[in-house]
């Protein structure tokens, strides 16, 4: 964050006020947007080839595909000048790539085991001796119905948010693991249907799971 608020005011200082104190051919403002480029590109390297956390693969990848080109190369007062100066990518492409499958790959497994543990609390609610919850004055399940639906979204919103290409590698990823879901959470219905039929809320819970197909599909 303060390499890249220097880098924009200095910048903005030197498209106003530095460039025309030199003759054209000196490419000054070029020359001072690559040096910060260069500094700014080798540290993210840096940062990249280190030992990252999740959260810091997320905040580097958004660094790239959007704080980067977006916020600050497209500002008003510098895009005119670095679109004539090509800088290129913060990260070369390969690294970019490896981050982006980390970050994917990390993903996908956290919403993998947030539906598995919602599943388990939902399949503990129904050994409970207690009546469902009212959705609009319908027995529903909160938790399961619309818990699971918005893991899924959430995650696939913040995987677009780094770039196009990465929310349709991971929304693809995802609609595999939900089959998967439903499997188990129809697995474990019907077994709670045949061994829990003296469950002193058994048809409440019957209702509530009916009405959670509607949202799952």
């Amino acid at each position: 964050l303060h390499m890249g608020k220097t880098m924009k005011e200095d910048l903005t200082v030197v498209a106003k006020y530095i460039n025309k104190l030199y003759p054209p051919e000196f490419n000054v403002f070029s020359i001072y947007a690559e040096l910060y480029h260069n500094y700014f590109a080798s540290q993210a390297k840096k940062n990249a080839e280190s030992h990252l956390e999740d959260k810091d693969v997320y905040l580097l990848l958004s660094w790239v595909h959007n704080f980067y080109p977006k916020d600050m190369r497209k500002d008003h007062a510098l895009a005119m000048e670095l679109d004539k100066v090509k800088l290129g990518s913060l990260l070369p492409s390969s690294l970019s790539k490896e981050l982006e499958n980390k970050y994917l790959d990390s993903e996908e497994v956290t919403v993998k085991n947030s539906l598995s543990r919602c599943l388990d609390k939902e399949i503990q609610r129904w050994k409970e001796d207690k009546e469902p919850e009212k959705l609009n004055g319908h027995f529903q399940s909160e938790l399961l119905g619309i818990f699971v639906i918005q893991s899924i979204y959430s995650s696939q919103k913040r995987a677009e948010d780094i770039s196009k290409a990465v929310g349709e590698e991971l929304s693809h990823r995802l609609l595999k693991e939900l089959p998967a879901f439903l499997r188990s959470y129809r697995d474990a219905f019907e077994d709670f249907k045949e061994k829990s039929k003296k469950h002193s809320y058994y048809k409440p819970i019957l209702i509530a799971n009916i009405n959670n197909c509607w949202n799952f599909r």
